[in-house]
């Protein structure tokens, strides 16, 4: 059973009575569901992630003034309710941890992105790492009746200012344009292959990027990213070809027909969506196109490999 799945499964069966016996009061004003780290709140999670930071559980967001006032009544009844769960021996990671258990909102928000809830400014937006988005709007919210953390998760989901995304969308496709249509051959002609290879690696990283931007989605950590890729609306198929450019023994030839593939796919959601109207196979003048459409004074006047 995945992690999301089970975590739902608890609380209905364990959880839920438990807080309406106990909290009826606070019931309606706390958030239960499972979010953040780990491949269980993508939902990527299967055999192997049993391995260690795993067990079943769920999490119950509350405000910082409940938790004053209910904090440590809560957590002790969420550890009693623990022992009803299925058991999991797996070992703990320095760099896991659960996400499960007792959590005040601001807290949350503020540990995977920096600030307590959704970027009040261009800034963080720009510059927190669209792997921390995806970590506090995955998973799924089994109830919130007050709607404070869904609300935040909505916003954080939707609410990217138009300029952000269009810098955002600018950085990609220069540095796709570099290192993949420039820098790749150029390496190779250096007698560089590692260089090279790296090149291959950095248009790979800014390519699932785009493509999430493009979805109007947050890419997530890297080691999710293919599997994530692969459910997106527009665009899964282009992580064939991007695996294929890290992992296929391909001649260099082979490998720069799939990015001018993967380029001219781009190119033409670019134009799809009213994004850039340059009649180029190169990505870099559509880098510039997407440039000249921000508004924001300050974010135009970045550099354009900036975001």
């Amino acid at each position: 059973m995945k992690g999301i799945e089970l975590a739902g499964k608890l609380f209905r069966e364990f959880g839920e009575p438990m807080l309406a016996s106990q909290f009826p009061e606070l019931l309606p004003r706390l958030a239960i569901g499972i979010a953040g780290r780990g491949s269980e709140c993508f939902g990527f999670d299967d055999d192997v992630s049993c391995d260690h930071d795993h067990s079943g559980g769920f999490t119950i967001w509350i405000s910082e003034a409940d938790d004053l006032k209910y904090g440590i009544a809560l957590s002790r009844a969420y550890k009693e309710l623990q022992k009803s769960f299925p058991q999991n021996q797996s070992a703990s990671s320095a760099l896991g941890g659960q996400e499960h258990g007792i959590c005040v909102i601001d807290d949350f928000f503020y540990r995977h992105l920096g600030f307590p809830g959704a970027p009040r400014g261009w800034q963080e937006w720009l510059y927190t790492p669209e792997h921390a988005f995806a970590e506090v709007v995955n998973g799924e919210v089994f109830r919130d009746d007050c709607g404070k953390f869904s609300g935040i998760r909505k916003e954080i989901s939707s609410a990217m200012p138009r300029d952000v995304r269009l810098k955002k969308l600018a950085a990609r496709a220069v540095m796709m344009a570099q290192s993949g249509q420039y820098n790749f051959e150029r390496c190779l002609r250096h007698n560089e292959p590692g260089a090279a290879a790296m090149a291959l690696a950095e248009f790979v990283r800014h390519t699932v990027s785009m493509v999430f931007l493009l979805n109007h989605r947050f890419a997530p950590y890297y080691k999710w990213q293919f599997r994530a890729m692969r459910q997106l609306p527009w665009g899964s198929d282009i992580a064939d070809d991007l695996e294929n450019l890290l992992t296929g023994r391909f001649l260099p030839d082979t490998k720069k027909a799939l990015i001018s593939r993967i380029s001219a796919k781009i190119i033409s959601e670019l134009a799809a969506q009213k994004l850039s109207a340059v009649q180029d196979d190169y990505l870099e003048p559509h880098a510039f196109a997407l440039m000249s459409r921000i508004e924001h004074r300050e974010i135009r006047a970045l550099h354009i490999m900036e975001g």
